[in-house]
């Protein structure tokens, strides 16, 4: 086959995966430090497994969440970490937001970044990036939200089987599962799905016919017409029984999902997790402003598809590099484009936070089903999907 027609995968995995349950809490954690401050510093990794949940990093921020000898309130987060467990569904004899033990090893933020991160203080005079790194952001036509299409479709499907588990939870389903679809490419373009493959946790008493039953409405829902596979290539839990699931089954850590997270290994990535940090880092900042500016680029129609990458050094607040690839189907010149967009947004981690509102409590809604593709919210969240500079970038180019 050409390289225009080709077979393309891509995976998505639901809240209660155990990864997933580890990055709503470290964004949780996120999300009640901002909202006391919006200053405040957070690096917060989770570990969960057999009924049980760890915290572990580094924090800043006002009492009563952080004492004057460094050490942090654990009766808050252990509150919201609950909290978070139960609202995804995980009531079982493995892993019960009620019965877990909770462990919080979250200390004082190191004084030494710090210095280098804040304003006035760097290399620069301007608050310096959080960490030296490279991050991406890419958008193409392939969905009505500018997103590759299998990533797409595979959180489609989950989050529908989980709007109707937390609705209907007499249809038997558990909060742990994972999507596959793979589609075939004709000129580049998507035209239908060759398989799909979900894994999902269920109750004991659901036999594997009761599953493929509750399962494949939302398969047939959520993909286009004429999309759908031959049923030989449907593979609903292929291992026939999934009772035992989330952290009870596989132990989770923040951070270990991050091409789910972004573009389904349908354009580069930096490397970076983005749960559990605070927006001065620029793993996540800069990954959201690079998404807004390549997802701007295509909404204006100067280019079909856009890649962009941004790179910064721990303390500078300039970046070190803003690449711009239209990927052969860019209507304007490349590094024309990139002093363009240079241009619309102040780069600095300051200036991102500020042009992107992100020094506020958004984050716990972004760890599952993906950070980008997604609405606009009223009260800030997702801003980086809206298309806001798409006329500016059109009439510069």
């Amino acid at each position: 086959m050409s390289k225009n027609d080709f077979l393309f995968t891509s995976e998505s995995v639901s809240e209660g995966h155990p990864d997933k349950v580890c990055d709503r809490i470290s964004d949780v954690v996120v999300d009640v430090f901002l909202a006391a401050d919006p200053e405040a510093r957070v690096a917060c990794e989770t570990l969960a497994t057999t009924n049980r949940i760890v915290l572990a990093g580094e924090v800043r921020g006002p009492s009563p969440l952080v004492h004057p000898d460094g050490t942090v309130e654990k009766s808050i987060l252990e509150k919201a970490a609950r909290a978070a467990v139960k609202e995804i569904g995980y009531e079982q004899d493995g892993f019960h937001w009620k019965d877990l033990s909770f462990e919080c090893h979250l200390h004082a933020q190191s004084v030494d970044i710090a210095a280098g991160v804040d304003e006035g203080t760097g290399v620069d005079t301007e608050e310096g990036a959080g960490d030296q790194g490279i991050m991406f952001g890419y958008a193409c036509r392939e969905t009505k939200v500018l997103m590759p299409a299998p990533i797409f479709l595979s959180h489609e499907i989950l989050r529908s089987m989980a709007d109707e588990r937390h609705a209907n939870p007499s249809i038997g389903l558990g909060p742990d599962s994972k999507c596959q679809v793979t589609l075939q490419y004709v000129d580049g373009k998507p035209v239908r799905a060759t398989s799909v493959v979900v894994s999902t946790q269920h109750d004991e008493d659901r036999s594997p016919d009761d599953v493929i039953a509750a399962v494949m409405p939302h398969i047939e829902k959520v993909l286009p017409d004429g999309w759908m596979p031959q049923a030989k290539e449907i593979y609903i839990n292929p291992t026939g029984k999934f009772v035992i699931g989330g952290p009870d089954g596989d132990c989770g850590l923040t951070g270990r999902k991050i091409i789910v997270d972004t573009y389904g290994g349908s354009a580069p990535h930096g490397g970076g997790a983005f749960s559990g940090k605070d927006p001065t880092k620029v793993d996540r900042s800069a990954a959201y402003v690079s998404r807004y500016l390549a997802k701007n680029v295509v909404a204006s129609g100067v280019a079909d598809k856009c890649t962009i990458q941004l790179a910064y050094a721990i303390g500078v607040s300039h970046p070190l590099s803003v690449y711009v690839d239209t990927h052969g189907t860019g209507q304007a010149d490349e590094d024309k484009l990139s002093k363009i967009l240079q241009g619309l947004v102040n780069l600095s981690p300051k200036g991102i936070r500020m042009h992107l509102g992100l020094n506020r409590p958004i984050y716990e809604r972004t760890s599952t089903y993906g950070h980008f593709g997604r609405t606009p919210t009223e009260d800030g969240g997702f801003s980086w999907e809206k298309t806001d500079l798409a006329d500016a970038i059109k009439a510069a180019c």
